[in-house]
């Protein structure tokens, strides 16, 4: 009688095992570089949509200041005296008495400053005020809108003459009179892959 097979244990060869093995680090290698190109890409768009998101609030902000500059409602056109001390429209800076947004304390009227500083876009302002008084004037609060700013370009669309047609203007000289729209460029550095389209406020007449 021919033994009987059913007391053998069967079982992997060496080689069998050394090909599971090699498989298995393969697979293991694939999965690294997988999850490591996914961490990668992830804060990639992490990082662009926090870049997006503070040229949109930056965008919010200033559409809303520049918007809310508007003349005294007696209906003239001509701004009281208080604001057209303040109505200052340069090529890359601009002051003005304004309305600012919800967000920035208490305050509602203040005198207000757009402008860069070392690479950031700033917004200065203090508290209005509607008084007369001898006491020196409070510091300007700083908040930065948005940062790694290379050129802050600003123009003036308008007729400041009545004999001059209407057009955009590197500059507003007239105190008494506001521009109809503001126009906002900013240049980012070179490699930097932020975009921003021109953004232009309408002004309150």
């Amino acid at each position: 009688m021919k033994p009987s097979m059913c007391g053998q244990q069967s079982g992997f060869t060496l080689l069998e095992m050394l090909v599971a093995l090699v498989v298995l680090g393969f697979l293991m290698v694939g999965l690294a570089q997988g999850v490591r190109a996914g961490l990668t890409m992830w804060g990639a768009q992490a990082r662009r949509v926090g870049e997006t998101a503070d040229l949109d609030a930056g965008a919010r902000v200033l559409r809303r200041l520049l918007s809310g500059i508007s003349l005294p409602p007696a209906g003239g056109t001509v701004l009281d005296a208080s604001s057209a001390q303040k109505f200052e429209a340069r090529p890359d800076s601009l002051t003005f008495a304004g309305d600012l947004p919800t967000g920035f304390g208490t305050t509602r009227r203040a005198d207000i400053t757009l402008e860069l500083d070392q690479g950031r876009l700033v917004l200065r302002w203090a508290p209005r005020r509607h008084e007369f008084s001898t006491a020196p004037p409070r510091e300007p609060i700083e908040t930065e809108l948005i940062r790694r700013v290379e050129r802050f370009d600003l123009a003036y669309w308008g007729s400041p003459s009545p004999d001059e047609p209407a057009g955009w203007k590197s500059q507003w000289d007239r105190r008494d009179k506001i521009p109809e729209l503001i126009r906002v460029r900013l240049g980012f550095a070179k490699g930097d892959r932020r975009h921003w389209p021109d953004l232009i406020a309408s002004l309150q007449h």
